[in-house]
């Protein structure tokens, strides 16, 4: 079966070696790999934060990050932010909104932390910020519904 036949799930994992030795990630989501790779952690005040280290293929032909890898990179974080709250639970982007404010140069550390504004159902609200190398480069919100198990 090649990569683009399989249509499983990805398997969170943790990472072993290197720079985010410790860091959970989805391990076998075709396209956060190729995106990414991101990763995600929970910190000392329980609240969650996403990161990555920007590499060239992340960049436009500006020479700064691609705005849609400040944006992919958003929607992953969304479901850290809110990984208590989905309990395990799967759910899908509903509605993704971003304001970008600066921008990335290759080789930041680019991080993404935020909270939940509302949630206790099916629908959890989320707001954050991305920043690379401590300053800020995206603004966002985002909606994610929680799927119902079958």
């Amino acid at each position: 079966m090649s990569e683009a036949d399989d249509t499983s799930y990805g398997q969170l994992s943790v990472m072993n070696t290197g720079e985010f030795a410790g860091w959970r990630y989805w391990q076998g989501d075709p396209f956060e790999s190729r995106s990414g790779p991101f990763f995600y952690r929970r910190e000392d005040d329980g609240s969650y934060v996403s990161a990555f280290r920007a590499e060239p293929r992340h960049m436009n032909g500006g020479g700064f990050m691609h705005g849609g890898c400040l944006m992919t990179f958003a929607d992953f974080a969304l479901f850290a932010i809110a990984t208590d709250e989905l309990n395990g639970d799967h759910a899908v982007t509903l509605n993704l909104a971003g304001d970008f404010l600066g921008a990335v140069q290759s080789g930041s550390m680019v991080e993404a932390r935020g909270e939940v504004t509302r949630g206790g159902g099916k629908t959890i609200f989320v707001r954050g910020m991305v920043t690379g190398n401590g300053k800020p480069a995206l603004s966002f919100t985002g909606i994610i519904r929680r799927l119902t198990r079958r």
